[in-house]
C-alpha cells in the first residue's frame, strides 16, 4: 500500500499534464477554425460590396455620355433640355449630387445643377484640356468624402464642353448589410494613389481585403478588414462546449487505459488469430497437394493409353501388316495432345499472361467502335462523327485493350447526350512526329464540377446505374500502353484526350 500512493500520485500528474496538453491542442484547433470562418465572411461581405460598388461606379459612364449627347443636341444658350436631364439623373441616383458642364472658351460660365466658385471651375477647365481625351478623375476641392469624373464633349479634339459629375462616395457604399456595422470591422475607399474617401486611415485590422473597383473610369480602391481579439478567437458558447467535450472524452479514455485486463485479452485475441492464420494456410497447402493429386491422376490415364497403344503399334509392325497401324498411331496422337492440353491449362491457371503486343493501324479499332455503337446511335438520334486521316496510324499496343478503351469512352459520350436535342459525338484522329491524339467530345451537359479531380477514381459516377469503374480501367489500360487519357479543361465540349507514342514502322512490316 506505501508504494502505490506514490505510483497514484505519479500517474496524476502525468494524467493533468496530458490534459493540459489536450486543452492547448483544441484551443488552437478552435481558433484556427475560427480565423478560417472569420476570413471566409470577410471575403464573401467584401465581394458583395465590390460588386455593388462596381456597378454603380459604371452606371456613372452611361450618364456622361447621354449628357454629352444631349448637350451637343442643341444650341440652346440656356440648356434647359441639358438641365431637365441632369435634374432627372440626380434625382434618381441621389449619389450624383451635382452636374456641371463648363465651356472651355475661357470667360464663359458653366451651367449646372449647383454653383461653382471661379477656383474650380479653372481647375475643371484646366484638368480636361489636359486629359487628351481620357476620363478626368480627381477628389473634389470643396467637399471632403466626393470625387469628381469628367469627361470632353464631344470626345475630340474639337471639344466645346467639359462635362462633370459630383459623386458621394459614401452613398457608392450604401445598402451594405450590418455586417459593416459590427465591432472590430471597417471599410476605405480611396482614389487610386490620391487622397482617402470614406473610412479612417491606420487601421490595424488582422484581415485585410484590397481590390480596385472593375471600373475602367473610377478604379476606386475599396480596402476591407476586420481587428481580432481574444473573444473572436474563442467565443464563450463554443470554447465551453469544447472544454466538456474534451474533458469528458478525456475521463473516458482514461478510464479505459486503467483496465490493462483489456489488454491482455487483446493479446490472446491476436495469438489466437495468428493461429487461426497458420490453420488457414495450412488448409491451403492441403488444398494445392490435393489439386496436384488430382492432376497427376488426370495425366495417368492419357499417358496410359499411350503406351498401350504404343505396345499394340510395336506388335502390328511385327505381323508386317501397315494398314491397322494408322488409326492405332492416330489415337496415339490424340491421346498424347490431350496430356499436352491438361499440361497447358495447369500453366496457364498458375502464371499471368502475357499481354499481345504488337505494331496496328489504330484507325481499325476505331472503325470497329463505329460499327459496333451506330445502332445505339440511331436510336438516340444522336450524329457519331468520325474524323480519321486517309493514311494508316500505327501504334504498339493490345488492339482489343484499345478498342475497349474507345468504346467505353465513346458509349459514355452517348449517354451523356442521350434525351437531348441535336446530340452529337465526335471522335477525330490526329498525328503529329512523336504521338498520335484521339479526341471524344460530346456536345452534353458536361462533367460535374465536383467529379473533376476524381474523374478517373474508381467508382466514381454521376449515373444512378453506373459502377464507376470504366474510366478508371480506362486510364490503366492506356498507361499499359505508355500514353495517358484526361479530360481536357478549356475546350466548348466535353472532350477526353488519348495520347499514345507513335510507332515509326513501314505498314508492310506491321502487317
Amino acid at each position: 500500500m506505501a508504494l502505490l500512493r506514490p505510483l497514484n500520485s505519479r500517474f496524476a500528474i502525468r494524467a493533468l499534464l496530458v490534459w493540459g496538453l489536450l486543452v492547448v491542442l483544441a484551443a488552437g484547433a478552435l481558433a484556427s477554425w475560427r480565423y478560417q470562418s472569420l476570413l471566409s465572411t470577410l471575403e464573401t461581405e467584401s465581394n458583395v460590396l465590390y460588386r455593388l460598388a462596381s456597378q454603380r461606379a459604371d452606371q456613372h459612364d452611361a450618364h456622361l455620355t447621354a449628357l454629352s449627347a444631349v448637350a451637343n443636341a442643341t444650341d440652346d444658350p440656356g440648356h434647359s433640355l441639358f438641365l431637365d436631364v441632369a435634374a432627372t439623373i440626380a434625382h434618381f441616383y441621389p449619389r450624383i449630387v451635382d452636374i456641371q458642364l463648363i465651356p472651355l472658351a475661357v470667360g464663359k460660365k458653366p451651367v449646372g445643377l449647383g454653383a461653382l466658385s471661379p477656383e474650380t471651375t479653372a481647375l475643371l477647365r484646366e484638368s480636361v484640356l489636359r486629359s487628351q481625351g481620357q476620363m478626368v478623375l480627381m477628389a473634389d476641392p470643396e467637399r471632403h468624402g466626393f470625387y469628381i469624373l469628367g469627361k470632353r464633349s464631344p470626345n475630340t479634339a474639337d471639344a466645346r464642353y467639359g462635362l462633370m459629375l459630383v459623386i458621394d462616395a459614401r452613398q457608392l457604399l450604401a445598402d451594405a448589410s450590418h455586417f459593416w456595422s459590427e465591432p472590430g470591422v471597417f471599410l476605405r475607399l480611396s482614389l487610386p494613389k490620391g487622397p482617402l474617401l470614406v473610412g479612417q486611415a491606420g487601421s490595424d485590422a488582422e484581415l485585410y481585403f484590397s481590390k480596385a473597383l472593375a471600373s475602367p473610369s473610377q478604379p476606386l480602391i475599396l480596402a476591407t478588414g476586420m481587428a481580432l481579439g481574444p473573444a473572436d478567437l474563442f467565443p464563450m458558447a463554443e470554447t465551453t462546449l469544447v472544454l466538456l467535450l474534451l474533458s469528458a472524452a478525456y475521463l473516458v479514455v482514461l478510464a479505459a487505459w486503467r483496465q490493462r485486463v483489456r489488454t491482455r485479452l487483446a493479446l490472446e485475441q491476436a495469438r489466437l488469430s495468428a493461429l487461426e492464420s497458420r490453420l488457414a494456410h495450412a488448409s491451403r497447402v492441403n488444398a494445392l497437394g490435393e489439386m496436384a493429386s488430382g492432376l497427376a491422376h488426370e495425366l495417368t490415364q492419357p499417358l496410359t493409353a499411350i503406351l498401350a497403344q504404343t505396345q499394340a503399334s510395336r506388335r502390328i509392325v511385327a505381323q508386317s501388316s501397315s494398314t491397322p497401324l494408322l488409326p492405332v498411331l492416330d489415337e496415339t496422337v490424340a491421346q498424347a495432345k490431350r496430356a499436352s492440353a491438361i499440361l497447358e491449362r495447369f500453366r496457364n491457371w498458375s502464371r499471368p499472361q502475357a499481354l499481345s503486343v504488337g505494331c496496328f493501324d489504330i484507325r481499325d479499332a476505331l472503325h470497329n467502335v463505329r460499327a459496333l455503337l451506330a445502332s445505339q446511335a440511331a436510336l438516340s438520334k444522336t450524329r457519331l462523327m468520325f474524323e480519321l486521316p486517309s493514311y494508316p496510324v500505327l501504334v504498339e499496343a493490345d488492339p482489343v485493350e484499345m478498342e475497349q478503351v474507345i468504346f467505353n469512352l465513346v458509349r459514355n459520350g452517348l449517354d451523356a447526350v442521350t434525351g437531348q436535342e441535336a446530340g452529337q459525338v465526335t471522335v477525330s484522329l490526329n498525328q503529329t512526329d512523336t504521338q498520335l491524339i484521339i479526341d471524344v467530345a460530346d456536345n452534353g451537359p458536361g462533367v460535374l464540377p465536383a467529379l473533376r479531380d476524381s474523374l478517373f477514381t474508381p467508382f466514381t459516377t454521376s449515373r444512378p446505374d453506373g459502377t464507376g469503374l470504366g474510366l478508371a480501367l480506362s486510364q490503366r489500360l492506356i498507361e499499359r500502353a505508355h500514353g495517358e487519357v484526361f479530360l481536357l479543361e478549356d475546350a466548348p465540349e466535353t472532350t477526353f484526350r488519348i495520347i499514345l507514342p507513335v510507332k515509326h514502322e513501314p505498314m508492310e512490316s506491321a502487317g
